[in-house]
């Protein structure tokens, strides 16, 4: 699409290309087909990015140090770019004003840009061509393989939507993992049963690549520690791909070392093993410095090589094409409700410990180190630990967004907040998600060691040294018995409830209560400032 005001007058004048902090693709739309000698490329570093919410530094880090080696790459190839760092004296603050200051200096003829990933940015990026004396144009983001309008079309009728289906249309327009009959690889289109393996005792992966910070990510550490030191988490483990190259190299080494063991371990958990057999690529892609449909090819030409089992294989790809995309077009056809939906009235403030670490639930304790440590958790750690949390111990939905959106460094509004939001709170009232997420603590127990030098037992149920998951499983699902009874993947649990005799699950619902009565609630200002 694109928007219009009035057509600088000298046609000889060159198109102003701004390229945000998740945009860093050499083939992005806005640069395809231009000519270095008459395009200028603008980046900028800007205040308001970097404090909607607290950025962990190493979000931060991440960011500046790829776009400024991304900007270095565009100069080494012939490209002129206009760089405007966080401390450049005369920052406006916002993509805005830096763009109507670039406006000033280049006088294009047009501003070509690819639309933002984010709402509250393409909200502000709809408004420039009111606002900027030439034309402008905001391309579609092409680097995703559905465009919003396939979505809407796919999605427009049903009651229901769910990815498996989306994500078998997406095999289907890719070809994936598809055989010359139009029938998907094996047979199955989802592998997920043969993925849940708990961990086996000495369970350890090969170690994944870590890259030394050089001279530009060490100016942007420094950056972030004098700017932005008191924001959540430690930048002494910075090791994050901040270019092609290293991405690269964390591919090879995914697809050399663990896409094997990933489907199968993909939900274990084990303390201090903070990577396992996940990839670690969602920074990189997220960033835009890989593409997460040559990564597809690459896993499913390591199925054909003999060098990965389907079900590893349809995993990763399932992640990609299947969850990646639906959750971005999701986002989109939900917003801008979704980023205030409480299906389930959840009004309890965030629990200070998922900041500070300091609990003696040892599954919270290792989720949240590895988090401040390493800007990073896996997706069951996320899920079923510090998110099943968080919505049977009824937190507030905003509290629990915006800790996500600032802990995680591969956390963009548009892929967390439906994750957190739809997936993990059931705030959308199920949407997205066929039934909530909710587990005691045999699960964490099962799929994980934590439990084994944890404080609380998971096999005790109510009272002291019981763990915290299991009384407040209860508790969760009694108060939502009415929206949950009559759903048919979780119903039938009522059963078991209700062949408890009175005083027991009394018991239950007081031992939640008075768990529930020790949480201090965070200070707001971790997350968005004082």
């Amino acid at each position: 699409m694109s928007r219009s005001t009035r057509m600088a007058s000298d046609s000889t004048a060159p198109v102003l290309v701004p390229i945000l902090g998740d945009q860093l693709t050499r083939n992005l739309a806005s640069l395809r087909g231009r000519t270095k000698d008459d395009t200028v490329v603008l980046m900028m570093e800007v205040w308001d990015e970097a404090t909607y919410v607290r950025h962990h530094k190493q979000k931060i880090v991440l960011i500046f140090s790829a776009m400024r080696h991304f900007a270095a790459e565009l100069e080494d190839a012939g490209w002129t770019v206009d760089y405007v760092k966080l401390d450049d004296e005369d920052n406006a603050g916002s993509f805005t004003g830096e763009v109507a200051r670039a406006i000033e200096r280049h006088d294009p003829r047009l501003v070509s840009v690819v639309e933002a990933g984010e709402w509250r940015v393409r909200e502000d990026m709809e408004q420039w061509a009111d606002k900027f004396a030439c034309e402008v144009e905001i391309l579609r983001d092409d680097r995703f393989i559905c465009s919003q309008a396939e979505f809407e079309d796919w999605a427009e009728d049903r009651d229901a939507l769910r990815m498996e289906f989306f994500y078998r249309e997406m095999r289907r327009k890719t070809g994936l993992l598809m055989t010359d009959e139009g029938k998907p690889e094996g047979g199955e289109w989802n592998y997920d049963s043969e993925n849940r393996k708990p961990p086996k005792e000495g369970l350890s992966a090969p170690e994944r690549p870590k890259f030394e910070p050089d001279e530009i990510t060490q100016a942007c550490i420094a950056l972030v520690e004098g700017r932005f030191g008191d924001h959540f988490g430690s930048l002494e483990k910075f090791r994050w791909p901040v270019t092609r190259d290293e991405a690269e190299k964390a591919a090879d080494a995914f697809f050399a070392e663990r896409i094997e063991k990933f489907g199968p371990y993909q939900d274990a958990i084990v303390a201090g093993e903070d990577d396992l057999f996940h990839s670690m690529l969602s920074t990189s892609i997220n960033l835009g410095l890989l593409d997460p449909l040559e990564l597809c090819q690459r896993a499913e030409q390591s199925y054909e090589d003999g060098k990965a089992p389907l079900n590893s294989v349809e995993g990763f790809i399932r992640q990609l094409i299947g969850w990646r995309e639906y959750i971005r077009c999701f986002y989109w056809h939900q917003m801008p409700h979704l980023e205030k939906a409480n299906a389930l009235n959840a009004q309890r403030g965030l629990p200070d410990f998922y900041w500070t670490g300091e609990t003696d639930m040892a599954c919270l304790a290792d989720c949240i180190r590895s988090t401040r440590d390493n800007a990073h958790a896996h997706h069951i750690q996320r899920l079923m630990v510090l998110g099943n949390f968080a919505l049977i111990a009824g937190i507030t939905p905003r509290e629990v967004q915006d800790w996500y959106l600032v802990v995680y460094a591969d956390a963009y509004q548009w892929v967390e907040l439906p994750n957190v939001a739809a997936m993990i709170l059931y705030a959308d009232g199920g949407k997205l998600a066929s039934k909530p997420y909710a587990a005691s603590g045999n699960y964490i127990n099962k799929m994980s060691n934590y439990c084994s030098e944890c404080t609380y037992s998971p096999h005790k149920k109510t009272g002291e040294g019981a763990c915290p998951f299991n009384p407040l499983y209860w508790h969760f699902m009694d108060r939502h018995r009415d929206r949950l009874e009559k759903n048919h993947r979780i119903g039938r649990i009522y059963s078991t409830w209700d062949r408890m005799d009175a005083d027991k699950r009394q018991y239950y619902l007081d031992s939640a209560e008075a768990f529930l009565d020790t949480l201090t609630p965070a200070d707001r200002s971790w997350a968005r400032g004082g």
